[in-house]
């Protein structure tokens, strides 16, 4: 049988980990002495008290800086729930039309339209055709027109109208 693999650890490498020969080493108060030996650098992170961490792996050298661990993983758990908590999922609302809409009707669809581009979401306007309205599909196309006259300033076209079965179809996002 075979051992598992070791892993490697989630997270920055520090102190003995740092497998580099040299490191550009930035000091606990944040200024930058330089190209230094591991060895040296490892030795000021023991004379300060604190923990010598790899912050840019992929430059060369590495650049290393000579912190507390804890108190940098705290910081960067709270960048990160921040980030979270900014985040926006971009929903897709529909609005459902007819071709023969009323322009009381079609002036509440747009208000929600407004409303649904102020919260940042696209929107799916649904243009439904039943029975003999489907030979009259310009009806349906100059009511999209009109949609998309009045929503002009504030989103942008993202799908043009289409035909889907029996009903048309149009994506708008807000700018």
């Amino acid at each position: 049988m075979r051992a598992a693999p070791e892993r490697e650890p989630a997270g920055p490498r520090m102190n003995e980990d740092i497998r580099a020969r040299e490191v550009r080493l930035i000091d606990q108060t944040g200024q930058n002495l330089g190209v230094v030996a591991m060895a040296d650098a490892l030795a000021r992170a023991v004379d300060a008290g604190l923990d010598l961490v790899e912050i840019s792996p992929d430059a060369t050298p590495p650049v290393a800086k000579i912190l507390d661990y804890g108190k940098y993983k705290y910081q960067e758990q709270k960048k990160a729930a921040e980030a979270r908590k900014r985040q926006k999922i971009v929903e897709i609302k529909e609005i459902k039309m007819r071709p023969s809409i009323d322009d009381h009707d079609y002036d509440v669809k747009m208000r929600a339209i407004k409303r649904f581009f102020e919260d940042g979401d696209k929107v799916k306007v649904t243009l439904r055709f039943r029975g003999r309205e489907l030979a009259h599909q310009e009806l349906g196309w100059q009511v999209l027109q009109r949609v998309k006259a009045d929503t002009e300033p504030v989103c942008k076209v993202e799908s043009e109208p289409r035909m889907e079965g029996r009903q048309m179809v149009m994506v708008l996002a807000p700018r």
